[in-house]
């Protein structure tokens, strides 16, 4: 950042600013004199004005008090308010996401960010990349939205690490969604460990970071790990007063609760969350609650509330047109429909999910929605072993299992092994079954682990 200019300003070069005094002084009348004085000299003032000098901040203080002006709007050309102003219209955008469509609010975002740029502002940039990103998220356009998060770390490159952190997590969740876990849990990890050794404790970067990679966590089955995370979160929470960054903590924590099988404990976490959202107005968040309290409804064998709580999960999740996770909410719908004997209804939604289709129709595919397009060939296989049909039934599991092997799901993989393996020793393929039997118990051999590095350290608490 240039030296010579007001704090928090990066100045125009000498001419410019020399013609922006020129053309002040001669709109208000004054002479080069008027100007100077009792500070300067006009013979300053004169080579200011042709640009051969570049002011110090005193004198742009000086000459702007002089002109009726600001030091940055003499120094930059932009009005003093223009970045207070930028900062308000994000708050509106970000309303606008979290009530609204996400295609609408990119379009807020994509216009401050030109208009960030235009009057080189980059932390207003990076604010609006930030909320592009997430916007993206939320439509599925996940390849868009890695770009949009990493060219935030790229404009932030020079500040301090937690002002990057949400962009990390961004860039995190998207790989998730992609199906790429193991990534994932490394850009967490890296971040974690250089949070923690910089001595950069900041409660509410790690707060949203440890939440962050519980999900990961579970996914690829290391619930050790995500118990550890969350333990972190729950310690961490006292000292963050952001509602939003506490309810997305409960939602996480309810997360390894049920996958330790204490479902009234996540019911009760899930409940807190549900409260802040509700305040917060925040309606993919609040959807993704109810979506979540549908899967401890589906644990705990109440299939009926569980398909009230996930088809209301849908609908807000598609009135809102995020696509991605109105396709997911659809596949943990038919399982629960399903199992309630609603067959047909299951497999209309999930063949659709399937569907080839061009690459931005939003259909669940590798890179996509990895996990859940597995986890959709499983429940379709399910439906095709149910009413006998093995051959349909084993090119289902046959399609989820390198969907599910690329995403390191490990537990998924297991369980998949088993079904299809069952189904291969059924119908007297005894060897095949061995092999596929075997795969699984690769998956399973250390339960609750990952083949990452050591677990990043905790901070001091």
């Amino acid at each position: 950042m240039a030296k010579n200019g007001p704090a928090g300003v990066w100045p125009d070069e000498p001419t410019a600013i020399g013609q922006r005094v020129l053309r002040l002084r001669t709109e208000r009348g004054l002479t080069q004199r008027q100007l100077a004085e009792p500070a300067y000299t006009p013979a300053y003032i004169s080579t200011l004005e042709s640009g051969k000098v570049r002011p110090s901040e005193a004198a742009l203080r000086h000459v702007a008090a002089r002109l009726g002006t600001t030091p940055e709007e003499l120094a930059t050309g932009r009005p003093a308010h223009l970045a207070a102003d930028l900062r308000l219209r994000l708050t509106d955008a970000r309303h606008a996401l979290a009530t609204g469509a996400p295609e609408d609010a990119a379009t807020l975002f994509r216009a401050l960010r030109t208009e960030a740029v235009e009057h080189r502002l980059p932390a207003e940039e990076a604010g609006a990349l930030l909320g592009l990103g997430d916007c993206l998220l939320e439509s599925g356009d996940l390849a868009e939205a890695r770009k949009c998060f990493g060219a935030v770390e790229q404009l932030l490159a020079d500040e301090p690490l937690t002002r990057r952190v949400p962009a990390v997590r961004g860039r995190a969740a998207a790989h998730r969604l992609s199906g790429e876990l193991r990534y994932a849990c490394y850009l967490l990890e890296t971040t974690l460990d250089e949070l923690n050794a910089s001595g950069l404790h900041d409660p509410d970067s790690l707060l949203l970071l440890y939440t962050a990679s519980i999900a990961p966590y579970l996914d690829m089955g290391a619930r050790t790990r995500a118990g550890r995370a969350a333990e972190l979160a729950l310690a961490l929470a006292p000292r963050v007063d952001d509602p939003a960054l506490l309810a997305g903590m409960h939602r996480g924590v309810a997360r390894t609760l049920i996958a330790q099988g204490r479902i009234t404990e996540a019911d009760f976490s899930l409940a807190k969350a549900q409260e802040l959202y509700q305040q917060l107005h925040i309606r993919t968040d609040l959807a993704h609650c109810h979506w979540m309290r549908g899967y401890v409804h589906a644990q705990h064998g109440d299939l009926e509330r569980a398909e009230s709580e996930l088809c209301t999960a849908r609908s807000m999740l598609a009135s809102k047109r995020a696509a991605l996770f109105t396709e997911q909410v659809e596949v943990e719908l038919a399982d629960v429909l399903r199992r309630r004997g609603k067959v047909q209804e299951a497999e209309e939604l999930l063949r659709p999910l399937l569907t080839a289709g061009e690459p931005d129709t939003g259909i669940l595919r590798p890179g996509r929605g990895a996990v859940h397009a597995g986890a959709a060939h499983r429940l379709l296989g399910l439906i095709e072993e149910q009413r006998g049909a093995d051959s349909a039934a084993e090119e289902h599991y046959r399609a989820a299992l390198p969907l599910l092997e690329q995403a390191d799901a490990a537990g998924d993989v297991a369980d998949l092994c088993r079904l299809l393996g069952d189904l291969l020793r059924r119908t007297g393929r005894v060897e095949e079954a061995l092999d596929t039997y075997r795969t699984g118990l690769g998956h399973r051999a250390t339960p609750g682990t990952t083949t990452l590095g050591p677990a990043p350290a905790g901070p001091p608490m």
